[in-house]
């Protein structure tokens, strides 16, 4: 596991300088009432991260397909009850978002630091997702502190609002600007694909019936993924799926993006120039990719009187 390059440290505090605060949330947050709550967090994801490298990218998903979903409130954490229709069932989460027991670990060694539910669920999502990144040899920035956690959840509002891998550029950049985010954020938070697997029904189509695709690299993953079943089998995103680099944008350039979402960046569209540039140039992709994890921590947040601070990250108060 790695511990963050060098020149990462200018990130963070680049970010922490030029980040546009929030009225309501401050990085400070906790400072007074729990100064040992981010530390508490990194600990333990870095545990969970060193025990199996793809937890950095489960949980950096997590609070992406958080925030998508009616803002950054750990929504995606509540179960099913009579009255919840859970978002871990929508056609994105289900069989694929995991790392909600590292969650639950992070919850109950906070409140237990803090002597109660002081965190919120949701800004765990966006400490534990910049945490996984950094162990993963990315860069580090300044989260806005202080979400509460919304008392609903809904699957039909992330059936709606989570990208599919099997969008064109047009509807991905469309997708994007309903949160507020713009073609940089795009390309810059795809490039979350450095780490991390997919499963071969999110890839099938893209392997066996698309043109724009390096053959060898088409047959290598056929090889693992067949044309009927195996829909859960697993491949990289890049070629290094446990370290933060620039090797997926590389991978586009060669015609060689896993998901047809990710093929779309690079295919003779808006987004190529910036493909190119992120593939080699990684300070510019790490310091892109930090601002824009920043303006999507920000997406909606629940403050002040709204929502509640969860004392069991998945179930309602």
């Amino acid at each position: 596991m790695a511990s963050g390059s060098y020149f990462f440290s200018t990130i963070l505090l680049f970010s922490f300088v030029t980040m546009a605060f929030s009225d309501s949330l401050s990085p400070f947050y906790y400072q007074r009432v729990c100064p040992q709550a981010l530390p508490t967090i990194r600990r333990i994801v870095f545990n969970a991260v060193r025990q199996e490298c793809r937890m950095g990218a489960s949980l950096l998903r997590l609070h992406f397909h958080d925030c998508f979903v009616n803002g950054c409130d750990a929504s995606i954490l509540l179960d099913s009850t009579s009255t919840i229709d859970s978002e871990k069932n929508s056609l994105a989460n289900d069989n694929s978002a995991r790392g909600f027991e590292v969650i639950d670990r992070i919850k109950s060694a906070v409140d237990n630091v803090c002597n109660g539910p002081v965190v919120s669920c949701a800004d765990i999502l966006a400490v534990a997702a910049r945490d996984s990144v950094f162990a993963l040899g990315g860069p580090s920035w300044t989260v806005q502190l202080g979400r509460r956690d919304s008392t609903t959840a809904s699957r039909t509002d992330a059936d709606n609002n989570l990208p599919s891998p099997f969008m064109d550029l047009r509807a991905l950049i469309d997708n994007f600007s309903k949160q507020g985010l713009d073609v940089k954020d795009l390309v810059a938070l795809s490039g979350g694909h450095t780490l991390g697997l997919a499963q071969c029904r999110t890839f099938r189509d893209r392997i066996y019936k698309e043109t724009n695709i390096d053959q060898g690299f088409a047959a290598q993953r056929q090889a693992t993924c067949p044309q009927v079943g195996g829909n859960s089998t697993l491949a990289p995103l890049d070629p290094s799926p446990a370290y933060f680099d620039t090797r997926y944008f590389g991978n586009l350039v060669m015609n060689k993006g896993l998901l047809h979402s990710d093929q779309v960046l690079f295919n003779g569209g808006q987004t190529d120039n910036l493909v190119n540039t992120y593939s080699q140039n990684i300070r510019v992709f790490a310091n892109d990719f930090a601002q824009s994890m920043i303006k999507m921590g920000n997406i909606k947040p629940l403050t002040g009187n709204n929502g509640q601070i969860r004392v069991n990250c998945r179930n309602v108060n």
